[in-house]
């Protein structure tokens, strides 16, 4: 589990290796992971958007950016927190994510950018 805060918003990370989803003939390791976010600050936010750094060991970096996450632009009074589950597919057995969303504080209207810290993705037989 990985964990950051940044501007009174707590992201947490949890990934699992989905060893059923494997595609031998595709070479494609799938990883799901779980973010939970929670308002630990003061005000009302929003999170409008999503920027992912994924990178594969074997085919390099790419990044995945868009609105809200799994369709979602979820609204979190303080004290509140939002839980969602995604998934990566790697060429290789492994890799690693970051990124940030983009939040908006409710009053006002102000932008601001919150760390989604960084996580590996390891086929976990690789791990020992």
């Amino acid at each position: 589990m990985r964990t950051a805060i940044t501007n009174d918003v707590k992201v947490i990370v949890e990934t699992a290796y989905q060893n059923d989803q494997f595609t031998a003939h595709k070479s494609q390791h799938m990883f799901a992971y779980r973010i939970t976010i929670e308002n630990q600050g003061e005000h009302t936010i929003k999170l409008l958007r999503r920027h992912w750094h994924v990178i594969d060991s074997v085919f390099g970096h790419s990044e995945v950016e868009g609105e809200g996450v799994v369709g979602l632009q979820p609204v979190l009074e303080p004290g509140e927190n939002h839980q969602y589950v995604s998934g990566c597919a790697l060429q290789s057995p492994f890799g690693k994510m970051y990124g940030s969303y983009l939040m908006e504080r409710q009053m006002d209207g102000k932008h601001f950018e919150v760390k989604i810290p960084e996580f590996t993705l390891i086929v976990p037989h690789l791990s020992n």
